[in-house]
């Protein structure tokens, strides 16, 4: 089981307002890292023993197919280290959005990710708009969806 290597730290976690890191500057595994230029993104950090990602996976395959066409991207970064767990996950999930492995949890440290699952919602410009800590079924579903809507409608300002 992952232990968040980021608690107790002085430094602060990612916050609102503040550039997302370049996801091609970690060494993550699984595939290619889609492109996110000038595309709304949705950043989840999820592990395969967590009972909240896995309700999680198919309102973001619903939300992805719902907003793909318009410029959209998921890309959700497992923690786990074992890459069985990993592969059974993806494999019952079947996700249509990237997933990648953060097995040294170099990403999870820099963002100082709180809890799994937390997603982080992108603007157009790269700059973290929203983060959800945890995943809490259709109450989740409606705040992204609002969300990703606004990001969508006005791509040059933040919300």
């Amino acid at each position: 089981m992952l232990v968040l290597a980021c608690l107790g730290r002085a430094q602060a976690a990612i916050q609102v307002g503040e550039k997302f890191p370049s996801l091609d500057a970690v060494a993550l595994e699984g595939g290619s890292i889609p492109d996110t230029a000038d595309k709304v993104t949705l950043i989840d950090f999820w592990a395969s023993w967590c009972a909240p990602c896995k309700m999680s996976f198919p309102v973001y395959a619903q939300l992805y197919a719902s907003y793909q066409s318009h410029g959209f991207v998921i890309v959700a970064v497992s923690a786990d280290e074992n890459q069985a767990a990993f592969d059974a996950f993806v494999r019952k999930q079947s996700p249509p959005f990237t997933t990648l492995r953060d097995t040294t949890h170099q990403l999870a440290n820099q963002v100082m990710v709180p809890a799994m699952p937390t997603c982080y919602l992108l603007g157009r410009d790269g700059r973290v708009r929203f983060v959800h800590r945890g995943f809490h079924g259709s109450a989740t579903d409606q705040e992204l969806r609002e969300e990703i809507d606004s990001l969508l409608a006005h791509p040059s300002s933040p919300p």
